[in-house]
């Protein structure tokens, strides 16, 4: 969850769902930071299950109250860890309390009794901060005093302005990509875009240096069509909204954007061609589909088969479907 803080509303709504998208749907762009952060060894090869997103706290009376973290999930490899990944646009400790909220109740949610023992685990928890200064620190604490002692536990900063498109691509940080132009984003640097042709230019030769490596990685196989594509989208949209009161710089940029980032189709094509596919294994429901993505997104036709997950061995038979 995004906290908005003295954002406007829509802005921090634009960035809630740019979040909740990469995170959700881009499940291989999670590994990488979960590496640069917790300093795991994550390979790509892990599986991430998603825990339920809807936690009710008790409050005093009685009542409810009801948070929804989109964030909380579980990486299954070599071992099985935890985390809580929250982010938030300003630089504060606010976040602290609710990072609190949602690591205990989703400790309890999953706790265990065992000889009168309560036993519950604390997710490995971080912040995106996608505002920082110079007072953010690298990491918070929370600390629990009991009766039996004092317990505390890190809550792990990651933030924004600390990785330039070297870092990102070095690291593969893809899932920071949507979110790298708040490296500009205060009122003199906005100001400075939007009346310095040069300063412009530069920020647009970094979104060229953007489509052009995800685009090799596409090539390569390293990273798919409907990521590459989710990326792309999720940045213009993060472009848009913070920039939306500049608009030579927005439309400076989004003159890079334009020819590569597409309407955002990938999703639903994906998911309507899977499910009618699998529900009547029509060999042209999955000619149909295969069509769709490749027009929508200017892919090839292995990269489109690759998204509808059809197995390497029936490649040459669609080929022939699709080329014929």
């Amino acid at each position: 969850m995004i906290e908005l803080g003295n954002n406007a509303a829509v802005g921090g709504t634009t960035y809630d769902d740019v979040y909740k998208t990469l995170i959700n749907d881009c499940k291989p762009l999670v590994l990488p930071v979960l590496n640069e952060i917790f300093g795991e060894n994550y390979t790509g090869n892990e599986e991430i299950v998603f825990s339920q997103n809807e936690h009710f706290l008790n409050k005093q009376g009685g009542e409810e109250d009801k948070r929804i973290t989109d964030s909380s999930f579980t990486v299954i490899g070599e071992k099985t860890k935890k985390y809580l990944f929250e982010c938030q646009s300003t630089p504060d400790n606010s976040m602290l309390v609710r990072i609190f909220e949602y690591a205990t109740q989703i400790a309890l949610d999953e706790s265990e009794i065992v000889k009168n023992v309560l036993e519950l685990t604390i997710p490995n928890s971080a912040i995106l901060f996608l505002r920082s200064n110079k007072s953010t620190p690298d990491k918070m604490q929370i600390v629990i005093n009991t009766p039996g002692g004092s317990v505390a536990f890190d809550v792990l900063v990651m933030k924004i302005r600390k990785y330039d498109l070297e870092d990102i691509f070095e690291k593969n940080l893809l899932f920071l990509i949507p979110f790298y132009i708040f490296n500009y984003n205060s009122k003199q640097q906005l100001d400075e875009l939007n009346t310095d042709e040069d300063k412009l230019n530069t920020l647009i030769g970094k979104y060229k240096q953007i489509v052009e490596h995800l685009d090799t990685l596409t090539e390569q196989g390293k990273l798919s069509a409907y990521n590459r594509t989710t990326i792309l989208e999720m940045a213009n949209k993060v472009v848009k909204s913070l920039m939306s009161n500049y608009e030579k710089a927005m439309k400076g940029v989004e003159s890079v954007m334009g020819g590569t980032v597409l309407e955002y189709k990938a999703k639903n094509i994906y998911r309507e061609g899977r499910a009618e596919g699998n529900a009547e294994g029509k060999e042209e429901t999955l000619v149909g589909t295969l069509k769709k993505l490749m027009k929508n997104l200017g892919i090839g036709i292995d990269q489109a088969m690759k998204l509808v997950e059809i197995p390497e061995s029936d490649y040459p038979k669609y080929r022939r479907l699709v080329e014929g």
